[in-house]
């Protein structure tokens, strides 16, 4: 097993790392929380721009999804990025014109399902996009009623949060995860960290 080193003292290993860390962000609240309710700010622009920003971050759920979407990319190109992102932006549009999908919540949980099974080889990676764009649906709820540039900001804030945050996890995980990702153990146990993951979420959905 690959440890990480540092001033002569060993570290857990990358996929204790990862078990960490996703079992940390498990702990959180499973609906994900919006920057303009907790601060209680009105819509303008920059409001919108800083929700935008922030609202990955804040919401567990998808946070824990754009976490393995860099885990699952790392063999991929960036523009594999702005793919995802266009997809998510279409769903977040979809979401503005026809809101209101029943179960949402528990298609989100079921998305970190999906991608175990993408993990483990056993579903084709393109289910990757109606995925994210499930999320980009759900994310255009706290914006409806607003007017058109609060929405517009809001929306760019998005793009440029997930943007960097899979730019950000991909360096970060690049120089062990591609070597661990061929380890079938390696593998199984963060399919299994994700269905944990996807099964609280869904229960916590179903209980609000």
């Amino acid at each position: 097993m690959i440890k990480i080193h540092t001033a002569g003292r060993t570290l857990l290993p990358p996929a204790s790392l990862a078990a960490a860390l996703l079992l940390a962000v498990a702990a959180l609240p499973a609906q994900a929380h919006h920057l303009m309710d907790l601060n209680g700010l009105t819509p303008t622009p920059v409001h919108g721009l800083l929700s935008g920003l922030a609202h990955p971050v804040l919401g567990p759920d998808h946070l824990v999804f754009l976490l393995a979407l860099a885990l699952l990319g790392l063999r991929q190109q960036r523009r594999w990025i702005l793919g995802l992102l266009a997809v998510a932006l279409a769903g977040s549009a979809f979401g503005l014109l026809m809101p209101g999908l029943p179960g949402a919540e528990l298609l989100l949980s079921a998305t970190l399902s999906l991608e175990a099974l993408v993990l483990m080889g056993w579903l084709p990676g393109w289910l990757l996009l109606p995925a994210i764009a499930v999320h980009g649906y759900a994310l255009s709820g706290p914006v409806i009623g607003w007017s058109a540039m609060p929405v517009a900001t809001y929306l760019l804030g998005l793009m440029l949060s997930q943007g960097l945050l899979l730019l950000s996890a991909l360096a970060l995980l690049r120089p062990v995860a591609v070597r661990l990702s061929a380890r079938v153990s390696f593998r199984r146990a963060l399919a299994l960290g994700l269905v944990a993951i996807s099964a609280t979420f869904a229960l916590a959905a179903s209980l609000a």
